[in-house]
């Protein structure tokens, strides 16, 4: 963004000019030699130069025998030229970055590069560390509860990034996903998701670490782990939450609004995920845990993750 700042002209110091020409100021071109006046022009600081003949009392501007009449010059008020002997250089300001807001400096949003792994003689303290997770679970399984207790809880400053909550950022027009599955409804889901990982990368670089939480289908590769891998980067640490069938039916009766689902679709969601059976990443069952709980197994699921991270 343009901070509106109108920078002056620079002139350097004098610099030894080429043989035979005296010296140069940076910043003004060569051979601005100031000109010569003409026979009978007025002399003196501002005079311009005056016409032919003007000094005779003949041709246009002249002003009487003996007298001439200043001809404006041709690029604004006459005054000393910068780059004159005895005209010092005029001071400048420091240039301004572009890549500023006010006075708030963009961070640079590159993706979260994968974790290191910490030295051996070291234990890993996730609650600590500078974070980004992605939980990832059906409806019911408690993913925003416990991201949002998680978040509230770390001694590191942490931001929760739910993607249903910046999905429903679009008010008229919002493609309900329970509405059916079409080319609007993915492509709002594709935008919010594009949304979290920004703010999650600009979270990050600014040292706050993040959990996003999303409902992502082992079997839908476009617009699952790939999008996310893609929009936040490789250092993503995700971690599936699922519990029973039973207890996210009772979870999702307590919903209303367009949060609550059928049963059928509940059962149809969470008959999927269990495709992450076999994935190789983390999978906490909390179906008897409170969110107390599940939030402290997190912590022990990222400690091992940092010390070995998932592949995926």
């Amino acid at each position: 963004m343009d901070p509106g700042w109108q920078q002056d002209a620079h002139i350097g110091p004098p610099q030894p000019g080429p043989q035979g020409q005296g010296t140069q100021y940076p910043g003004v071109h060569p051979g601005a030699a100031p000109v010569a006046p003409l026979p009978g022009a007025v002399s003196g600081p501002g005079a311009g130069p005056s016409l032919p003949g003007a000094a005779a009392g003949q041709g246009p501007g002249a002003a009487g025998p003996g007298r001439s009449v200043p001809v404006p010059p041709a690029h604004g008020p006459a005054g000393p030229v910068h780059g004159q002997p005895g005209v010092p250089p005029v001071p400048r300001g420091p240039v301004p970055a572009t890549d500023v807001t006010g006075h708030v400096r963009l961070p640079p949003g590159g993706p979260v590069a994968m974790p290191s792994p910490p030295p051996a003689h070291s234990v890993p303290d996730p609650t600590t560390t500078t974070l980004a997770v992605l939980l990832i679970g059906p409806a019911g399984a408690g993913k925003t509860s416990v991201a949002r207790y998680w978040a509230g809880h770390r001694r590191v400053p942490t931001a929760h990034i739910s993607l249903d909550d910046v999905r429903e950022w679009v008010r008229s027009g919002f493609a309900d996903p329970q509405s059916g599955w079409n080319d609007n409804s993915e492509a709002q889901y594709r935008l919010a998701r594009r949304t979290c990982g920004f703010a999650a990368r600009n979270f990050l670089a600014n040292g706050i670490s993040c959990i996003l939480d999303d409902a992502v289908f082992p079997d839908r590769p476009v617009v699952g782990l790939g999008g996310w891998k893609r929009h936040v980067g490789p250092g993503l640490l995700p971690v599936v939450l699922l519990p029973g069938l039973d207890v996210v039916l009772e979870r999702n009766a307590r919903r209303s609004g367009n949060r609550r689902l059928t049963d059928e679709e509940v059962a149809r969601i969470h008959g999927r995920m269990a495709g992450w059976y076999g994935s190789g990443l983390p999978i906490i069952d909390n179906s008897q845990l409170d969110i107390p709980r599940t939030a402290q197994l997190l912590d022990d699921v990222l400690a091992r993750a940092l010390t070995s991270p998932p592949a995926w």
